[in-house]
């Protein structure tokens, strides 16, 4: 039987306003992946992973699933007894999904009924999306199913809003001087704690007011003109994103990672944003000039993940 890969996701736009209705668009990222496998055990990080899946599988065991969406849970605990675990180079608290890719490897191994996900339609897509949420909630208290829909799919997902989502093509990748890339802070981040702090914001109208109008309003422009390809208004927004989250969004930004947010701005070398919830993990950068901005970035661990 071949282990199908599970690929870690990159939210590019849309982090904590899709909780308010705002659009989203969201990425696989090939780089970290996971897998099921089985084995004796031997290893640290093998028992840890299978202790895990028991924990996990009992939670799973209790939770009320749709007769189209019900798992083998049987099959599920008795594969965990053999010495199932999750191999994954994924890393945890970075903002790239490592639930998101477990979820989706147990649903395609112990889903009684099998889905292709090429012929899922927009209406199933929705509900698959709201048990990958049940699924994952174990992990994160809350969760909207985004994470564990693109590992599952492995396909790019636009967001329409909290109803609607499809998939749909992103510009092809070429080699230009500009690139989207991604900094490491060098701390893991907990999507828990920032959660809370967005919350405890939405309280207060003034934060709520500028969220709708003006950060939903940057976000859903920025992944307008980037599907087109447009790159002028694209950079014009991201800009205004960027610098709105520099305000508004001063806790969830990693200590390591404040001057060089405000450096990007001031110079317009390069703007950045947060990857999935912040407070740790990865930042996104973006540039029309990727070497420039590699040098005023120097010191920081950088990956580039689309180039044009």
């Amino acid at each position: 039987m071949t282990n199908p890969l599970f690929y870690a996701k990159i939210i590019l736009f849309g982090e904590y306003g899709m909780i308010e209705d705002s659009q989203g668009l969201v990425v696989p990222y090939s780089f970290y992946k996971g897998t099921m496998k089985f084995s004796d055990l031997s290893s640290e990080f093998e028992l840890k992973s299978n202790r895990h899946l028991q924990k996990y599988s009992d939670f799973l065991a209790a939770l009320d699933l749709s007769d189209d969406f019900k798992l083998d849970i049987e099959s599920f605990k008795s594969d965990i007894a053999s010495g199932l675990f999750f191999d994954s180079n994924i890393p945890q608290g970075y903002g790239v999904g490592s639930s998101g890719a477990l979820v989706a490897a147990i649903f395609e191994r112990y889903a009684i009924r099998k889905l292709d996900p090429e012929q899922i339609s927009k209406d199933n897509l929705k509900k698959l999306k709201a048990v990958f949420g049940e699924m994952e909630s174990y992990f994160h208290g809350k969760s909207s199913g985004m994470d564990p829909l693109i590992c599952y799919m492995n396909l790019p997902i636009l967001i329409e809003n909290k109803e609607n989502l499809d998939r749909v093509s992103i510009p092809e990748g070429e080699e230009g001087k500009g690139a989207i890339f991604l900094i490491d802070s060098g701390i893991t981040g907990e999507t828990g704690p920032m959660i809370q702090i967005f919350f405890e914001k939405m309280k207060t109208e003034g934060f709520r007011k500028t969220l709708k109008e003006e950060f939903i309003r940057y976000n859903n422009a920025c992944i307008e003109s980037f599907l087109k390809k447009d790159m002028n208004p694209f950079f014009r927004n991201l800009k205004k994103l960027s610098h709105w989250a520099y305000e508004h969004f001063r806790p969830m930004i990693p200590e390591s990672i404040f001057n060089i947010w405000k450096k990007g701005l001031d110079s317009n070398a390069y703007y950045l944003k947060l990857c999935g919830s912040g407070g740790g993990g990865y930042i996104l950068g973006f540039t029309k000039d990727y070497a420039k901005a590699e040098k005023m970035l120097e010191g920081f661990q950088k990956e580039v993940i689309y180039r044009f």
